[in-house]
């Protein structure tokens, strides 16, 4: 009886990522390699996978010269100790070249060391002289100070020289310590893991196969960016649809098809099912024995075929391609999934770093209006109003820097906005706008009328367009509410003519001509006991 453990019968499969489809905290990789099969082979293994893969994940097809049955997948988890050789040798020479070099540095500082103290013997030796030359004048001044200006420029030379060469030895030091942190961290054994896939097959005879496996991954996902440039000459928005990828999977992903997907595969197909949520009254706590749970198996298995062969085509002397049988899909489907092919081969390596790439580009058409709240502030905001097209891209919810006739504004988050769907984006000030709130009467009743206490407040609001445009202008402003019933508020003069609003709000809308003055005016009475002190009228 033939050992199924013989080489013959396993054989290794070299493969590559082909495509990657990256969730929000997942990715999706597909693998494929070419095999020649002698048709005695039960077993084909696919080795070093990342530890960060789901094994119950994993699906294997392919396609071949030869009729192939994939009988089932499972996983085996192998320990290896990596080769350290040849990065110690690396790190010693680093280490070795770097004290060369603090050897170098301590030279020079001690050559400056021994120039700066016979400087400092040459001072002393020539004081007394100089002074008694001095005193005798066989030394004029200037001669004197150009003597004492070398000394002190040579000395001064020395010491900055001798600093420099100090603070680099402090970060050859450095660079030290981190090398030798690093090269004990790798003389120490670190064993290496990783999953090996096993596929059981049956092979109808001698041919070329090529073997496609696909497996989740975790410690990967990708999160929407947006570039938002807002043109007022044209009245468009340029969006650039960007994504953000990361990835720390353990497998670097080097031109392979890109695929995005909202899609949440680690949620199931169907919804949760209820639990009866119970209520009860407070009682004393009782220690329990916890039992251990009972570990799972890990390996994914797929269903046995029905079929002990994929069929080859009639002209058994042609190169033609025979799919293999596989024993099993996976179809996911969670509600309402958003799917991005990537055009191109995408590059990201596994070093847990943001990758960005480009979704799309485009152009949609927009309106402006401004906001004013002159009672809060003094400045004009504008609003840009934008309708995703009714063909395009759900627009996903992310973060989006904003620009302004090519001047950055600020940074916004934008929700979920669906085809069709109009959204607001806010553009900051524009003092193209003036805006003047002043309180232009506050009269207190001399008499006092059923005993209540009058006051009339008046304010007025001048708006100015400094623009060479029309423009659209909502200006919001606000009435005092009361909290007690003995305090009324009442409006009694207001131009243009608008209706009170819910909590006190005032709102004109308004469109005001390019170099346009527009005058707003509103007047209210504040009735009370003349007893009765109020608080919050902070005009």
């Amino acid at each position: 009886m033939t050992n199924p453990e013989t080489p013959s019968m396993r054989k290794t499969v070299p493969t590559q990522v082909v495509a990657v489809t990256v969730y929000s905290d997942q990715a999706l990789v597909t693998r494929r390699g070419v095999v020649s099969l002698t048709g005695v082979e039960r077993e084909l293994v696919i080795n070093s996978l990342p530890v960060t893969l789901e094994t119950d994940s994993a699906r294997v097809g392919g396609r071949g010269t030869v009729g192939v049955s994939l009988l089932g997948v499972s996983s085996d988890r192998i320990y290896t100790t990596e080769p350290v050789a040849e990065r110690v040798a690396q790190i010693t020479r680093q280490i070795q070249q770097i004290e060369a070099e603090k050897h170098n540095l301590q030279a020079q500082i001690d050559a400056l060391g021994l120039q700066a103290r016979f400087i400092e013997g040459l001072r002393e030796k020539t004081e007394e002289p100089f002074a008694q030359s001095l005193s005798r004048k066989n030394l004029s001044l200037s001669e004197t100070l150009d003597f004492l200006n070398f000394l002190g420029s040579q000395y001064s030379e020395y010491a900055i020289a001798s600093g420099d060469c100090h603070s680099q030895q402090q970060e050859l030091d450095k660079q030290l310590q981190a090398l030798r942190a690093k090269l004990h961290n790798i003389q120490t054994p670190h064993p290496q893991e990783s999953f090996n896939l096993v596929v059981g097959v049956e092979v109808a005879g001698a041919g070329e196969f090529e073997l496609e496996v696909s497996y989740i991954v975790n410690c990967a996902g990708w999160i929407p960016l947006y570039d938002l440039r807002v043109d007022r000459t044209s009245q468009t928005v340029h969006l650039s649809y960007l994504a953000e990828i990361t990835q720390n999977t353990g497998e670097d992903w080097l031109d392979v098809a890109f695929t995005l997907s909202t899609a949440k595969p680690g949620l199931g197909t169907l919804p949760p099912k209820p639990e009866p949520w119970y209520i009860d009254t407070l009682r004393p706590r009782i220690a329990q024995r916890v039992l251990p749970r009972p570990s799972l198996p890990s390996i994914a298995t797929m269903p046995a075929s029905e079929g002990i062969f994929a069929q080859e085509q009639e002209d058994s002397g042609s190169d033609a391609l025979v799919t293999a049988e596989n024993m099993g899909a996976a179809v996911s489907q969670a509600g309402s999934i958003v799917t991005f092919k990537l055009n191109g081969g995408g590059k990201i390596p596994s070093d847990g770093a943001p990758h960005k790439t480009t979704i799309f580009h485009d152009d949609y058409p927009c309106t402006f209006d401004y906001v004013v709240m002159p009672r809060l502030v003094s400045f004009a905001y504008l609003q840009a109003h934008v309708k995703n097209s009714s063909e395009g891209a759900t627009l996903l919810p992310g973060k989006a820097n904003i620009f302004r006739d090519d001047v950055f504004v600020g940074g916004t988050k934008l929700e979920n906005i669906a085809p069709g769907q109009e959204f607001i984006l806010n553009l900051g000030i524009d003092e193209g706008v003036k805006i003047e709130r002043n309180l232009v009467e506050r009269q207190v009743d001399k008499k006092i009328i059923v005993n209540q206490r009058r006051t009339t407040y008046a304010y007025r609001l001048l708006i100015t367009n400094l623009l060479n445009q029309e423009i659209n202008l909502k200006i919001t402003e606000q009435l005092p509410v009361s909290r007690n019933e003995q305090i009324k508020i009442r409006l009694t003069r207001i131009q243009p003519q608008i209706q009170l609003g819910e909590v006190g709000i005032l709102e004109w809308e308004l469109s005001i001509l390019p170099q346009e003055r527009r005058e707003v005016y509103y007047q209210f009475t504040l009735e009370h006991p003349p007893e009765l002190t109020v608080v919050g009228l902070d005009m």
